[in-house]
């Protein structure tokens, strides 16, 4: 095999690894952006009524996308008598993207030795 296809076999490796669709879909919505910073402002758990504030929908639109990303791993919810407090998952989905972005780094700069080595 080819260095250069090898190369790309060991980063889609390392993506699928790391890469969860579930979690890109999560973020890509701006209503669930703003839950997400809204989370990580307060650094707190918050009910649905203190984290819909941010976004100007209705309360069951926000359990909705909250329900989103507890699926997806980026918040976790506790039930505490009749409500259910959501916190967001800072150091998962900071080791997640964390780790994409070294996985990408260390494929590109593998991908930059080979083609300076390759051009000689």
């Amino acid at each position: 095999m080819p260095r250069a296809a090898d190369s790309a076999k060991r980063f889609l490796d390392a993506l699928q690894s790391r890469l969860r669709p579930e979690l890109f879909q999560a973020l890509c919505d701006p209503v669930r952006v703003a839950l997400v910073a809204r989370l990580a402002a307060e650094g707190r758990p918050l009910t649905v009524t203190e984290v819909s504030g941010c976004c100007g929908i209705h309360f069951s639109g926000v359990s909705r996308h909250l329900a989103i990303l507890k699926r997806a791993g980026v918040v976790r919810a506790e039930r505490r008598g009749r409500e259910v407090h959501y916190a967001l998952e800072a150091p998962a989905l900071a080791t997640t993207l964390r780790e994409l972005a070294d996985s990408l780094e260390a494929t590109w700069e593998n991908a930059e030795r080979h083609a300076a080595g390759a051009s000689r």
